[in-house]
């Protein structure tokens, strides 16, 4: 049977392996535990693996263990009876209840307190829980699925973590890779990215230059593809033109890449030689260099000057000397300029 993976976007080696994964554990009811860095999309990889299960058809029902206050964090969980607190002026069901036949998605797993831990791996032990201000015992039949963007094994040996609480959560790890790691999916997701919010705003497509293209391949996205999709969103409303070119994009990109912001005002003006002649073997003679070292000296020279007409942003140097951006900076890396 086909996956069904709304949302998943990508086909990159490293999230091939999670769809292989993926393919195998859904139809388990094998607990999983899902670790990444925020903004990798961890909660769609949770409900691929609930719409991929054969519970698909009974609840899935997500918690946010770090958002939600620690006091509040227990009942929310496993509900309370009527008089077990104050304003607990009726009996409630808690998540584990409502997610009973179906998966219960613990996201930020790592947030919660230790005590509330105990009472986790009950759950996951014994399948059974108690509400809040209760006496009796419920059978719950939940999968559980956690997720987390902590090293949980950090914080088992920091005791922040208890340890038999992530063993029985570590069943099926599953790692979901930060979107720096996924190569050319990046564009695939910029473009999907950049289709929905001009189809939704009503405005002409956008397409990336080739140029805007590879700073974004170079980027390192510390917001992964939470991120990505926010920088899109912003383009699509301020981005004067139908091609999105490298002053469109933010400053921080340029900063991390290591690249000066540039202005659609500052245009750099094309060099034009004044009183050209050409070299001549005295002229080589004269600085005691071989044809290779002299040729190899006037290309350095070009490309400094190259640079510093273009304040240093390598795109405008690489096309004042006529070379692809990659091929200036293997010269620059060559000359121990970078």
């Amino acid at each position: 049977m086909a996956l069904t993976l709304d949302g998943m976007i990508g086909d990159s080696s490293v999230l091939a392996e999670v769809f292989r994964v993926l393919a195998k554990v859904a139809p388990t009811n094998s607990t999983v535990l899902v670790t990444g860095e925020s903004g990798t999309g961890k909660e769609l990889l949770v409900r691929a693996l609930h719409q991929n299960s054969v519970r698909r058809n009974n609840a899935f029902i997500p918690i946010n263990c770090g958002a939600i206050p620690r006091e509040l964090l227990e009942s929310e969980l496993f509900g309370h009876e009527k008089g077990a607190f104050t304003h607990a002026i009726r009996s409630r069901p808690g998540r584990f209840e409502l997610a009973d036949g179906g998966a219960i998605f613990l996201d930020e797993i790592g947030e919660m307190e230790l005590s509330l831990q105990v009472k986790i791996l009950r759950a996951l032990q014994e399948k059974e829980i108690e509400r809040v201000g209760g006496t009796s015992i419920k059978k719950i039949d939940v999968r559980v699925v956690a997720a987390t963007n902590l090293d949980l094994e950090e914080e088992v040996s920091a005791g922040r973590f208890r340890e038999d609480l992530f063993y029985r959560l570590n069943v099926i790890p599953m790692h979901l890779p930060p979107l720096r790691d996924r190569g050319a999916d990046i564009l695939l997701l910029a473009n999907h990215f950049l289709y929905g919010q001009c189809t939704t705003k009503d405005r002409a497509q956008l397409t990336l230059s080739e140029n805007a293209r590879e700073m974004l391949l170079t980027y390192s996205w510390p917001g992964n593809v939470r991120e990505l999709e926010n920088f899109m969103e912003r383009l699509s409303i301020l981005c004067d033109g139908n091609e999105i070119l490298p002053e469109d994009l933010p400053e921080k990109i340029f900063r991390d890449i290591g690249e000066k912001p540039l202005t659609k005002e500052v245009e750099v003006q094309p060099m034009r030689p004044a009183g050209f002649s050409w070299p001549t073997l005295k002229d080589m003679a004269d600085k005691t260099l071989h044809l290779k070292d002299f040729l190899e000296a006037i290309e350095g020279r070009l490309i400094e000057e190259a640079l510093e007409r273009a304040g240093g942003v390598k795109n405008k140097a690489a096309e004042l000397v006529g070379i692809k951006r990659t091929t200036l900076i293997e010269k620059l890396k060559k000359r121990n300029l970078l």
